[in-house]
């Protein structure tokens, strides 16, 4: 390495370093929250009185700043206090999933499966594994973020390496390459519905492809896997032996590389057996154009499916039933009370984590209610029409802006919902196709979503890290992940002004253009 090359990393770890030493000054996530929260109340009151001119893209009406500290909104506040928690999606999700989980893992499954993988994956492999494996768990809505990237530790860590740069692995392939992905998902039928609606505003004939996008996040998968391979073994990794993240948590548990032994081969290979058969199961039964886990269209990957609405169920049994038969062949469970004693560990370390979703659910329900989530998306995408910049430099704004506006906003169908009705008719007047509007879109919604404590899954990452290094903070996550984002954001910008520019297929009859040539 030359001198100027140290400088510059140097330069970088510094920087990284500075990051982690504020974010983890700041509050305690639950009471960071509570903070926002009730920054919200004060912005909500201060912005109600003004005037906007401009109108809410979903109901049409003048957009009003609405004040949470009336008394009406307080009142409903608290009575909607207690199913603003329990209705709040990602609780149900984590627990449900975890409870399968935990008995795998209790059992012994887990961990016997792992080793029996590190035999035969070389070590040099693993990064990449992991950031593919995180990005295919997205046709599975949010296991990856409560299987593959808690997984992503325990093989980094099996391996020998540093369990946190496994987490950072995975959650960069869940999260930060959320859009990237060569299977499909029911986010492209949900993200194309929005945009044809936003399109429709302009062209009420037009009609877009459920899969306008899917040559390019095809490409992208390769891209992101490459990024990611590259920043966690030459930056994350390093950096976290250099800055002295040592290992200090609950590792009594967790898999090492010694070979299987003759009860825990045969466990496996039972479990094994187990989870194939009930994989047929699911397929035999969801394969019959009438089958009851298809929508009423015959279709599996939508929104509507009950297929789809049944993923986190699905993987509770998909390792409730191997874990099980592992322990009963392998000798570790002995009756029912190993079983139960397995789900109630697992939830045991869900303590501090329900605890931040209380708060979490507070504010994303006062922000909602508020409109200043509404306020900010048009705000940005009005700055952004008013420069009337060249093709590429708008879709390089909008990128960025969806990345920004993404801090704050965190549901990807909320966000298009808000910004594909502005974005999408201006856009088409430019000459740019609804399809190329939606990429840019999925780039910018994609790149930022690991660095933001918004986001609903950032305290759950920050939990499985404690795990292994109990000092984890805000700071030491977003440090991990400000690279990955970074790069992520720049890179994927540029390949998709270059893929463009080449003229590959953006997707299934999708076009750059409008009108369509």
């Amino acid at each position: 390495m030359s001198d100027s090359e140290a400088v510059k990393l140097s330069g970088v770890q510094r920087t990284l370093a500075a990051v982690e030493r504020i974010g983890n000054k700041l509050p305690d996530p639950a009471m960071l929250f509570v903070g926002l929260l009730v920054i919200v109340w004060l912005l909500s009151w201060l912005l109600s009185g003004i005037q906007f001119d401009m109108t809410h893209p979903l109901t049409g009406e003048p957009l009003r700043v609405v004040n949470q500290l009336s008394g009406t909104s307080l009142t409903t506040f608290f009575t909607k206090m207690v199913t603003n928690f329990t209705h709040f999606h990602p609780v149900g999700v984590v627990l449900v999933a975890m409870l399968g989980i935990g008995i795998a893992e209790h059992t012994g499954y887990i961990n016997s499966g792992l080793r029996a993988m590190m035999a035969w994956t070389p070590r040099w492999l693993l990064t990449p594994m992991v950031i593919l494996v995180g990005i295919v768990s997205h046709t599975a809505v949010d296991a990856g973020y409560v299987l593959v990237i808690p997984l992503g530790g325990v093989i980094f860590y099996a391996a020998g390496r540093h369990p946190l740069a496994g987490i950072a692995a995975a959650f960069a392939g869940v999260s930060g390459g959320f859009s990237a992905n060569f299977v499909p998902s029911s986010l492209d039928p949900m993200l194309q519905g929005i945009s044809q609606a936003g399109a429709q505003i302009l062209d009420p004939a037009i009609v877009l492809n459920p899969l306008n996008n899917y040559f390019f996040t095809t490409a992208s998968t390769l891209l992101i896997v490459g990024l990611g391979w590259y920043l966690t073994d030459k930056v994350v990794e390093p950096r976290l032996h250099d800055e002295g993240h040592e290992l200090d948590g609950d590792l009594e548990d967790l898999p090492t590389m010694e070979p299987l032994e003759a009860n825990e081969r045969r466990g496996l290979r039972f479990a094994n057996i187990a989870m194939l058969l009930g994989i047929v199961a699911l397929i035999v039964t969801a394969w019959p154009e009438g089958s009851a886990w298809r929508d009423n269209e015959g279709n599996l990957a939508t929104g509507a499916a009950p297929l789809m609405g049944s993923i986190v169920p699905l993987i509770f049994f998909m390792f409730l039933l191997p874990g099980v038969v592992y322990g009963y062949a392998a000798g570790t469970v002995k009756s029912s009370r190993d079983i139960i004693a397995g789900m109630s560990k697992a939830m045991t370390s869900m303590g501090y984590y329900l605890v931040i979703m209380f708060f979490i659910a507070q504010f994303i329900y006062a922000f909602g209610q508020s409109n200043l989530g509404v306020l900010l998306a048009l705000k940005g995408a009005a700055a952004l029409k008013a420069l009337a910049l060249p093709g590429s430099i708008t879709i390089t704004g909008i990128v960025f802006l969806t990345g920004f506006i993404n801090l704050f906003v965190g549901s990807a169908s909320a966000k298009w919902a808000l910004l594909a009705p502005i974005f999408i008719p201006m856009l088409m007047q430019l000459g740019i196709s609804p399809d190329l509007a939606q990429a840019a879109y999925r780039v910018g919604d994609s790149s930022t979503n690991i660095i933001t404590p918004l986001m609903p899954y950032f305290p759950l990452v920050v939990v499985f890290c404690q795990r292994y290094v109990k000092s984890t903070g805000i700071g030491t996550l977003t440090a991990m992940m400000l690279p990955y984002s970074v790069t992520f954001i720049v890179i994927w910008t540029i390949f998709l002004l270059v893929y463009w520019a080449i003229g590959f297929p953006l997707g299934l009859q999708a076009h750059y253009g409008y009108p369509a040539g």
